[in-house]
């Protein structure tokens, strides 16, 4: 028998959980242990609140949650109630699943003052996540600027720009939902140190800011290169360069504009102790593709940054850390005897959800060719006997299914769920 230790629910732990039961059948035993009581990680706290059909992939977790050689071990802080070195001497694999959550900084001038947010913030705090839940975004004020290129940057600019009847079947927290409704923010700017050839978003996402009821997506025509030079891109960036062309042809007038500003990054952020403007120089491309400043700057009136340029996995006390690359020290999976790292622990926030099943059959692969088949460890039965010694409250995934249900229950019209916010909450509500 081998027993498996995954740290972390999301995508890339439940992936991992089932191709250890591909690989291994019956002589398995994994356990997800995961510090907050509910599981599926970004699923839940990451996902844009209105994009329920990403969010249904949970419904494949929840199969191989509910097996019999896998269980949820929620509520439980690896560090404070478990340490790395004990669940190594516990299981024969330790799997770090612990994702990127962590934001890199803007690192210029500024970027400490109130209302500089970083994306994982403010992302948490429309998803409900109970670390970020008492944030105060100040959504007020004539613009929000959004740093970055990529589809985190449009979902923050979507959910900004969106009326309330838009989140209708979304599972936006109510406290965000409240608080965005009426605000005042006539100018959502994203800012791109690149040209339009040069973004990660897919088309799916772009297309979706042009049907918004309240807001235009604005591009500036002279931004954008000669058409024929599109033929070079694959298809996908193709087409999303073709919605860029087509908000740069959009002259309708609404009440929020969302701007595209290519060719610029931020250098300082201004303001008499809160933000009040961002200083822009714009780029151009050198030859080795890097963008470097002009010289150029202008200034955007805003009461929000919100900084979407990628993220961190935090270090762990005892396991070696790549802090230039902000993910686990790691040779294709592998960071020490029976000790891994997978999905964006392993690589960086690189890839999609998909990205993250490959990753984790990769290393059922390595425990498999790594470890014995029945080393006598005591697995799961010495956690349990650890964590009753310390006196953790764990939450199984029977209370998490009890947490869902009353989450259902509490749901407003239209919504899928009611999301606790408050970790006490939640355990009250798993009897």
């Amino acid at each position: 028998m081998r027993h498996v230790a995954i740290i972390g629910s999301g995508p890339a732990g439940y992936y991992t959980a089932e191709a250890c039961q591909k690989a291994f059948g019956d002589d398995v035993r994994v356990d997800i242990i995961d510090r907050l009581p509910v599981p599926y990680g970004l699923i839940r706290t990451g996902v844009a609140p209105d994009h329920q059909s990403i969010k249904a992939v949970s419904r494949r977790y929840e199969a191989t949650a509910l097996s019999d050689n896998v269980r949820f071990v929620g509520n439980v802080t690896v560090g404070s109630d478990v340490t790395i070195a004990e669940l190594r001497d516990l299981y024969d694999a330790v799997v770090l699943a612990t994702g990127a959550p962590h934001d890199n900084p803007l690192g210029i001038p500024g970027d400490d003052l109130p209302g500089v947010i970083g994306s994982a913030a403010f992302v948490g705090w429309y998803n409900g996540h109970p670390d970020f839940a008492g944030l105060s975004p100040p959504l007020h004020g004539p613009g929000a600027v959004v740093v970055g290129a990529g589809n985190v940057a449009l979902d923050v600019a979507r959910i900004l720009a969106k009326t309330g009847d838009e989140f209708t079947g979304s599972d936006i927290v109510a406290h965000a939902l409240d608080a965005l409704g009426p605000h005042r923010i006539e100018t959502v700017t994203i800012l791109a140190r690149r040209g339009p050839h040069a973004i990660a978003m897919t088309p799916k996402e772009l297309g979706e800011l042009g049907h918004l009821a309240r807001a235009t997506p604005t591009v500036d025509p002279a931004d954008l290169p000669a058409p024929e030079a599109d033929a070079a891109l694959d298809p996908g960036q193709r087409k999303s360069v073709a919605h860029l062309r087509a908000f740069a042809d959009n002259h309708e007038l609404k009440a929020i504009t969302v701007a595209f500003d290519f060719f610029a990054m931020p250098v300082r952020i201004e303001g008499d102790e809160r933000v009040e403007r961002v200083i822009v120089e714009r780029t151009h491309i050198n030859a080795d593709g890097r963008a470097s400043g002009t010289g150029e700057t202008y200034a955007i009136p805003a009461a929000m940054v919100v900084s979407c340029i990628g993220y961190r996995t935090p270090p762990i006390d005892g396991v070696p850390y790549d802090a230039k690359l902000g993910r686990f020290a790691n040779d294709d999976g592998r960071i020490a005897p029976g000790l891994y790292a997978v999905g964006w622990a392993r690589r960086g926030p690189t890839g999609t959800i998909g990205t993250n099943r490959p990753d984790g059959f990769l290393i059922a692969d390595h425990i498999g060719a790594d470890l014995p088949e029945d080393s006598g460890k005591p697995g799961r039965a010495g956690l349990d006997a650890l964590l009753d010694a310390r006196g953790t409250d764990v939450v199984t995934f029977r209370d998490w299914q009890n947490i869902e249900k009353a989450e259902i229950a509490a749901a407003r019209a239209g919504a899928p769920r009611e999301k606790f916010i408050a970790i006490a909450d939640m355990l009250a509500a798993r009897k």
